[in-house]
């Protein structure tokens, strides 16, 4: 049986950009509690030469929406990178979440053959649609989600694989 191309991607992201946002939550109340400005947790990294909080969960959600839009044969929303706060990280997520929910199965299944081109450090790369899904869209997905849940877990906040995985439904 062929892959569906909407459930292996819309679902997906339906499920752990709100897991995200939840932990952001706990981020910040976490910096309410050992009384810190919460803005300290959006520029930590785990290492120096890595991208800090603020840009996995930028990056995370620009997968998203971009991975939807590019399967479906649209130009992706633009959302500029200019978060601050906690909150306004939050807001990116749920103007991310909105966009995912308008794409149908219609749209996006029956893409695995579609051509798909991004540009990436300066030059084009092509792929087909089921290789750009399972072999690069979804794998930067999950590490921006999984660095964001790692740099929150490594400044003290207490959250566990269930927070990052959040039960689907």
């Amino acid at each position: 049986m062929a892959i569906s191309m909407y459930r292996a991607s819309v679902p997906v992201f339906l499920q752990f950009l709100p897991a995200m946002s939840a932990c952001l939550d706990k981020g910040a109340a976490y910096a309410a509690a050992k009384k810190f400005d919460p803005a300290v947790l959006l520029q930590s990294r785990l290492f120096p030469d890595m991208l800090p909080l603020v840009r996995q969960v930028q990056i995370a959600s620009d997968f998203a929406k971009n991975t939807c839009a590019r399967l479906a044969g649209v130009d992706p929303l633009k959302i500029d990178d200019v978060e601050t706060t906690i909150d306004q990280l939050k807001a990116r997520i749920v103007k991310t979440l909105d966009y995912v929910k308008e794409f149908k199965p219609s749209q996006i299944d029956g893409s695995e053959e579609r051509d798909i081109k991004i540009p990436l450090g300066g030059e084009t790369r092509s792929f087909k649609g089921e290789n750009y899904l399972t072999g690069f869209a979804l794998p930067n997905f999950f590490f921006h989600t999984a660095m964001t849940y790692a740099i929150l877990r490594h400044n003290g906040v207490e959250i566990g694989k269930g927070n990052f995985m959040r039960a689907p439904g």
